[in-house]
């Protein structure tokens, strides 16, 4: 259902049951793995984060270690951030 390389990919499901009771198979969330922060990028305006995940972490669809770094759950509030921090190596 994810992509190799996503957050999302061995994090596992479990079963929840609506309010009208129907029950749908929800992905949990994963934790942050602790990441040491080696500096911040300050990021130009409109400066994408999948070229500055690029940049640093040779991937582009890997921005949401980016957002764990600088302590943001989504992309979104991310981008709205002057500076980006640059983690290392981790996991």
């Amino acid at each position: 259902m994810f992509f190799p390389g996503s957050r999302y990919a061995a994090a596992g499901t479990y079963q929840a049951t609506r309010a009208d009771g129907t029950a749908v198979t929800v992905t949990r969330i994963p934790l942050p793995a602790p990441r040491p922060v080696l500096g911040w990028h300050p990021r130009g305006e409109g400066e994408r984060l999948d070229l500055i995940a690029h940049r640093y972490l040779n991937d582009p669809t890997q921005t949401w270690i980016l957002c764990e770094a600088s302590n943001c759950v989504v992309p979104d509030a991310l981008a709205a951030h002057d500076l980006i921090a640059v983690p290392g190596a981790g996991r």
